[in-house]
């Protein structure tokens, strides 16, 4: 039993991320244009004489430790490889750490993002605000927890899926 609520947390927090930010997104466009961007380095350093980047494995390396700033030993031959490589560097690295920025903001924001959050908050903020309201704002509190108690009764009404 105790191994099953930390797999079930961990399902739903992986489903949070990849449903609820821009992590799967970002995660495609970032290999599409690691893959991108080394295969045009290969390209263009692979015919070059004393290149350090003489195989396409090499060019994906050297992509991966471009953008993630891991730091390289070795610097493309050509000035049009270390112009591709520049950009790339920038690109990737702000991708890269705009990826994890992103759905991390993204993920804990959520819950203050969801619509019925945002409307209890009214109700309670109105209730605690009776006795200043208007006779109009306390008829429009009055229909809106209406149709929100009438909602939820046709919710409760419907068959769950399960039986």
């Amino acid at each position: 039993m105790l191994l099953k609520r930390p797999q079930a947390r961990f399902k739903r927090f992986a489903r949070d991320v990849t449903t609820h930010t821009p992590f799967m997104n970002m995660l495609f466009l970032l290999i599409f244009l690691w893959l991108t961007f080394s295969t045009v380095l290969y390209l263009v350093e692979s015919g070059v004489q004393d290149g350090v980047i003489t195989t396409y494995g090499e060019a994906l390396y050297w992509g991966i430790a471009a953008f993630s700033t891991a730091g390289i030993a070795d610097t493309p031959a050509t000035s049009t490889g270390q112009m591709i490589g520049g950009i790339w560097i920038v690109l990737g690295s702000m991708l890269f750490f705009g990826t994890i920025v992103a759905t991390v903001t993204s993920y804990f924001m959520r819950p203050m993002q969801r619509p019925a959050k945002r409307i209890i908050d009214t109700i309670e903020y109105n209730l605690e605000q009776l006795e200043d309201l208007t006779v109009e704002e306390l008829d429009l509190l009055k229909e809106t927890v209406d149709s929100l108690i009438e909602h939820v009764e046709r919710l409760k009404e419907r068959p769950s899926k399960s039986e």
